[in-house]
């Protein structure tokens, strides 16, 4: 597993409150607007963030002054769990580790095509996420092309544009998509 020292690091200007009922509101907001931005979009009700995450509009508002401050929090919390989850699965077998990180990075991606032309991708912040998040995924990848368990001729940026490529996709269930996804990550794997 990654020690906190070799953990990627993220510096990005989303603060924390330090009050634990105050923590508690602010990620139930995360939450609820991941979950509201992933399924109707950026334009997604504020009003309906707050009631779907237990607090008032005054709340949403204290901790996210304008709608982009609550896109960015949870644009960078997506990157921020992405590099946490590459750490958490770093014990398991190659391949078990790199697909269970691919789980995650397609939850990621879905709340990131929501809100993607929202962000100004050319900002410090945005190039350290994609930074971070390939320093965070990249050793997983190599780890199984290393086992001989992943082909050698792919690279982790053209696994993770397949991956987001099939993310894309409209699909009738969660159930769906999991399928498709193993069939193309079938194709990745090394027989």
């Amino acid at each position: 597993m990654a020690s906190e020292q070799n953990r990627p690091v993220l510096q990005v200007d989303v603060r924390r409150p330090q009050r634990a009922d105050a923590r508690r509101n602010f990620d139930a907001l995360l939450v609820a607007a991941r979950e509201a931005f992933a399924s109707k979009g950026v334009n997604a009700s504020l009003e309906d963030i707050a009631r779907q995450a237990g607090v008032g509009i005054g709340t949403l508002y204290r901790n996210f002054p304008t709608r982009q401050d609550l896109l960015h929090a949870v644009y960078f919390g997506e990157i921020e769990e992405l590099c946490i989850a590459a750490e958490d699965v770093a014990d398991l077998p190659p391949w078990e580790a790199l697909t269970t990180w691919l789980q995650r990075f397609v939850e990621y991606a879905a709340t990131k095509r929501a809100i993607w032309e929202s962000l100004n991708r050319e900002t410090d912040d945005f190039k350290a996420a994609r930074t971070a998040m390939y320093d965070a995924g990249h050793p997983l990848f190599e780890r199984a092309q290393e086992a001989g368990e992943a082909r050698k001729d792919v690279s982790f940026d053209d696994l993770l544009r397949m991956v987001s490529g099939l993310t894309g996709a409209g699909y009738v269930d969660e159930a769906q998509r999991d399928r498709v996804l193993a069939i193309a990550l079938d194709g990745v794997r090394n027989r």
